[in-house]
Formats: structure tokens, sequence, C-alpha cells
């Protein structure tokens, strides 16, 4: 049982099932909590439509100027770079924008970061770096909002930096000869939810839907399939870098999630064949999912750039034969498997490091530690928020290097806290949720954290007895969730951020018989049964521990997902428990 507060959302405020006749009363229940109140809002939801739900990119202010500036480019073969960021959204915008220029004939070449010696963002030593090759235009990706100085000065140098990013809109915009992001102030185009890889899409519907720009295309491409290829990318940044799965982008990870179990990017296919969800025989592949892509896919594109360089993801991303693309997946491969065990032990060191100083003390948490690479402060920075749930933060200190990283707790926002505070930092940027930033020295590690506790303990009231919520999106008798529920319930994914899963609560489940499964019992497989003989299976992944107080006959108030278990060909409902109270 975990320390958890349950919220059961409204009972009452069904959607109105005259809206749609005959509608399942779980499935009006669902659609009522994701604020859908009409048959053209619910069907929109359920079936989403490319043709329909597709802005035109030309919606952006600034498009048609970028357009037109890197058409002009492309015909006088002036030196593009696209310069990307080193995390799976970064990369995989700058892996469309890079074939879509190459494509398109262009003189492009693509560079991305290194973690820890570049830092997020754009830097004034690589400007001058791109300036000296002879660069004419940057294309920023996923990054280059938050940097007004180094466009300043690449402005002097007669480059013309186009920036595309979604990250927090700092005080001052740069001066860029175009800005390509949703949320600026007076931005004209309708949606603000695109990853960075969502907003490189636009800019390549923006080239492949321009007239004289299409007319570049060598005769056996076809534009409109061109856009539609590139899904896959959009579906992986959109999914890594957590952005809500509602609205264009909903559209776009639904889509996007079909085209990549199709990909014919050399180097993912390779990358998905050795996780089984392709095979490399048949070319077959498993229906792929934001799960599969946040916990198989996107760890694996992230771990290049954190235990290595980023840029052999992107080159993965754009190899050219199967043979090259083989040999970057096993490189990726190796990286993850590299990163897991050394995060597993940082995150033990860390967790030493919070007890014997009591760190936990404050509303926010921080941590740091000699040796701890910049590439995984962020991971560490989630598994320490969400054991304390508190805004935390992770400071890396290699040698004169102090990289951090936070992520944040649903009630604080994090880069609005550090806005506040410019003078602590080097450079910082990010979401309201998570972060990364750099410090001076050794010495501003301590400032830096008096200042985020006063703020977070000022904010965050009563911070000692915040606990994560559980929404429930509805009270159900467990037999009511068989395979026509689970027919239309399928309709409601890709789940994520801002479309979770649905959880349902079950209240007197009765438990038959209870087992540990899994290496180190870290798991656990319940038999129960309510108000009828018939008895189904739940699992409690991660619930091991929990077994002693679930032994048969005892009965508990059970909150699950619901969906179907495949395995060897064989369909099952599969219940997942997520938390449980006793019935005394």
């Amino acid at each position: 049982m975990k320390n958890t507060l349950w919220t059961l959302l409204a009972e009452t405020n069904v959607f109105d099932a005259t809206a749609m006749p005959g509608i399942h009363p779980i499935i009006g229940q669902l659609l009522w909590n994701r604020g859908l109140r009409t048959e053209q809002e619910a069907r929109a939801f359920l079936e989403p439509s490319y043709e329909r739900d597709i802005h035109s990119p030309f919606l952006f202010r600034h498009m048609q100027r970028t357009v037109d500036r890197l058409h002009a480019a492309i015909l006088n073969k002036e030196l593009i770079i696209v310069h990307g960021d080193y995390d799976a959204d970064g990369i995989s915008a700058s892996a469309i924008l890079t074939h879509t220029l190459r494509t398109l004939g262009a003189n492009v070449d693509g560079f991305i970061p290194h973690r820890e010696f570049d830092g997020y963002g754009v830097k004034i030593t690589t400007i001058d770096t791109l300036a000296a090759r002879g660069a004419k235009v940057i294309i920023t990706c996923d990054c280059g909002i938050s940097n007004a100085p180094e466009i300043t000065h690449a402005n002097t140098l007669g480059i013309d930096v186009i920036v595309t990013d979604h990250h927090a809109i700092p005080a001052t915009l740069p001066e860029a000869y175009a800005i390509l992001h949703p949320k600026v102030e007076g931005e004209t185009y309708p949606d603000h939810t695109l990853s960075g890889g969502g907003v490189a899409f636009k800019l390549m519907q923006g080239l492949m839907q321009d007239p004289p720009t299409r007319a570049l295309l060598p005769p056996h491409i076809n534009p409109d399939h061109f856009q539609k290829w590139q899904l896959d990318l959009v579906a992986i940044s959109s999914v890594a870098d957590m952005v809500p799965l509602v609205g264009e982008t909903r559209t776009l990870v639904y889509f996007g999630c079909k085209v990549l179990g199709k990909t014919k990017r050399h180097g993912l296919r390779a990358l998905l064949a050795r996780d089984k969800i392709i095979a490399s025989d048949t070319g077959s592949s498993v229906p792929i999912t934001p799960q599969i892509i946040g916990f198989k896919i996107a760890p694996r594109i992230n771990a290049a750039g954190r235990m290595d360089h980023g840029k052999y993801a992107f080159e993965m991303l754009l190899a050219e034969t199967p043979e090259e693309g083989q040999r970057l997946a096993d490189q990726l491969y190796q990286h993850n498997t590299d990163r897991q065990k050394l995060t597993e032990t940082i995150v033990k060191e860390a967790h030493a490091k919070i007890k014997r100083d009591e760190l936990d003390k404050h509303a926010s948490l921080v941590v740091s530690g000699e040796g701890w690479p910049a590439g995984l402060v962020g991971l560490i920075a989630s598994r320490l928020k969400e054991k304390y749930y508190k805004p935390t933060f992770v400071i890396g200190i290699n040698d004169d290097r102090i990289v951090g990283s936070g992520r944040s707790i649903t009630e604080w926002n994090m880069i609005a806290a550090m806005q506040t505070r410019p003078d602590l930092f080097t450079k910082f940027g990010g979401h309201p949720q998570a972060c990364g930033f750099s410090l001076a020295d050794v010495a501003a590690i301590e400032p830096f954290a008096k200042a985020m506790h006063a703020i977070a303990d000022a904010q965050v009231e009563k911070i000692q007895e915040l606990i994560p919520t559980v929404l429930i999106d509805a009270r159900v008798p467990l037999d009511d969730l068989n395979w026509e529920v689970l027919e239309h319930l399928q309709k409601f994914e890709p789940f994520g951020i801002g479309n979770p899963e649905p959880i349902f609560l079950t209240e007197d489940l009765s438990i038959v018989g209870s087992q540990h499964v899994g290496t180190e019992d870290k798991h656990l497989r319940l038999m129960i049964k309510h108000n009828s003989p018939s008895i189904k299976k739940m699992m409690g992944f991660g619930l091991g521990e929990h077994l002693p107080d679930l032994a048969p006959g005892k009965k508990i108030n059970g909150v699950y997902n619901f969906s179907c278990n495949e395995w060897n060909g064989t369909k099952e409902l599969q219940f997942k428990l997520q938390d449980f109270r006793i019935v005394t």
C-alpha cells in the first residue's frame, strides 16, 4: 500500500448519452473526464484524422519567411547547419530537418552538442566554429529560444539563425532571423503542445508544401508521402519529451506510432529488432505504443548523449545502409546497458547522502556528487523525485564543470522559480516540470540550494503533508470490464501526458490467491473475485514487498489499469494493480 491520496473524478457529470446514443457508461465517463462534451469532440478524440486534425504549417507567423530563406540557401548552396540538442527530442528534430534538407539538395550538416563539454543550447564558441566552416544559416532544434546573446553574436558574423523550439519563454527573446515556437507571445499557431520534433516536423511540412521548394525534390520523391514517413521521429520526440498527448500532438503520435512500426530508417529498424519489436526476418511489428517508445526506444537514443555523444544517435537515425544502422544501433544498445548499471550505483549513493546529511528536510531536494556524469543527473533527479515526492535538483561535479538537472512535482513550477534568480546560473532552461542548468563552480552549489529551498518552502504549503494523488476515472464492478469495454478503451490510445491510461476503482475485492513473481520477488500476482464466482488475475508490478498484506481471504479496495496482455499468440484481459487499501 503506497502513501497516496485517491481522488475519484466526478461521477455525476457523465458524458451526455444523448450526444452519442448507446455509448457505454464507462466510456462516457472517460470521455467526460477528458473534457469532451459533444459528439464532434468525442469523435475527433476517438477517431484521429490526419487530414482533419493537422494544422497548416503556414499558421506559424514566421513560416513563410523561414521557408523562403531556406529555399534561397538551397539554390545558392549556402552551408546550412542544423543545431540540435543531445536528447531524444532534439536528436529526432535534427534528423527530420537534416534528412529533409538533404533530400531537397541542400548543402547541410548537423551539429549535436556534447552534453558535458558543450552543455545545453547554443554557445558562442560553437557559433565561431560554424562561422569558420562557412555557415550562412543555422537552424536550432529543441533549443535556441534562451540564447539571445549567442544569436546576436551570430548576426554580427553574417549568419541567419532560425529558431525552432518549444521550451519556456525567457524574459528576452533572441533577435533571430525567424522564430518557430508555439508559445511565443503573439504567435498565431493554434496548438501549443508540440515537442521540439513536432516544431521541426511543421518546418519540414512548410518546405514540402511550398510550391517553389517542393519543386526542388527529385522526381521519385512524393512530397505527401515524404511528410508522413517523418512521423516516426515525431512520435519518439513527443513521448520522450513528455509533452501533452492532446490536440494536434495526439494525432501526430497516433499516426507516428503506426509509421514507426514500418519505419524505413535502417538504424531504427535494427534497434527495434534487438528488442523484438520488429522481427528482423519478416519485418512484422508488434503494435508500437508510447509505452514502448518511453521504455525501449527513447532510453536507447538518450543513452548516446548520456554515456558518450548524442551525435551517434543522430547518425543512427540517418544511417544510409543496413550495416551502418546495425553498427550504430548495437553501440546505443550497449550505451544503454552501461547507463542502467551506473544509474543504479549513483542512485544508491544519492540515497545515502540524503539520509546522512538530512537533505530532505526542505520543500525541495538538492543533492550533488563528485564524478556524477552530466548525462545521468536528470535520470537520478527523476528517481529521487519519485521516491521523496519533492522538486529535486541533482548536480554532478566533474572538475570545473558543475552541471545539474531538475525534476519537479505537479504542485511546483520549477523553471519559474529558477527564472526569479538568473544570477545563480551560468546557463539554465527547461519546462515547469524539468530543467537543466550549469553553475560557475563548486562554491555556487550552496547558494543555489539555499535559494531553491527558500522559494520552495514559501510556495509549497505544508510540503511534509504533500503526497502523490491517484486520479481515478471510474468506480466499477470488476466484471463490467470485459472485451467489449476493452475494444472501446483501445480507441483512447495513445496514452501519455494529458491523456493518461484510465485508472479504475473496485471496492471489496476478495483475494483467493497470491504469490511473488519475477526476479528478486519484485512483483506479485493476485487471484481475485468480486461479487461473482468468476476469478481473475491481477498483477502488481513493483508491489512484491506487500505480499504479506495480501494473503488469501483478505479484502482490498484496488485501483488498477485494464488492458490486454498478449503472450505467445494468446490474449487475455489484464488488470494491473497500482495501489490498494486493506478492507477491515
